[in-house]
């Protein structure tokens, strides 16, 4: 079913290619995380998933808000990603978590779940270099955020005496 939801997220985002790159180098960064981290079923679909549409509220945060604040990504995200997984025939209660996790993926504090985590820590390895943050904020980053073995080796590996 990705690759439906692949091509709706496409379709979705439009000309705006830089979030369609960003979703597709989360997704990549997850899928080699759940992978490594030997995560199956379930959580496997859901971190898949929300990779691919977990900024899907950004354009709606943009139009409402004039920002794509995270605060307001969470706010417009999960109606929308309801509205195109229930339409793809994604399982009830993967949506429900997908739709958790869209809601609330700029609040650290609220990762509940290895589907989470990975899911964060893949947005912030791709963020990390998206934003060009300082090696200082980028160390902080990875210490505090970064719990899975994969995550952390990829982030550290890529980023340090960036």
């Amino acid at each position: 079913m990705n690759y439906e939801l692949s091509r709706r997220i496409t379709a979705y985002f439009g000309r705006d290619a830089k979030r369609i790159h960003h979703a597709m180098q989360v997704y990549g960064f997850a899928e080699t995380i759940l992978l490594s981290e030997n995560i199956t079923g379930d959580e496997r679909e859901i971190i898949e998933t929300a990779a691919l549409i977990h900024d899907i509220g950004i354009p709606e945060a943009e139009r409402k808000h004039g920002s794509s604040a995270g605060n307001f990504q969470e706010a417009e995200g999960p109606p929308i990603a309801r509205a195109i997984l229930e339409e793809l025939s994604y399982p009830p209660a993967i949506i429900d978590r997908v739709c958790f996790i869209v809601g609330k993926h700029h609040s650290y504090s609220k990762i509940d779940g290895i589907d989470f985590q990975i899911l964060v820590e893949a947005d912030l390895i791709v963020n990390i270099f998206g934003d060009a943050m300082s090696q200082k904020a980028t160390d902080t980053l990875i210490s505090k955020h970064f719990v899975t073995a994969t995550g952390k080796e990829i982030a550290e590996g890529m980023y340090q005496g960036y």
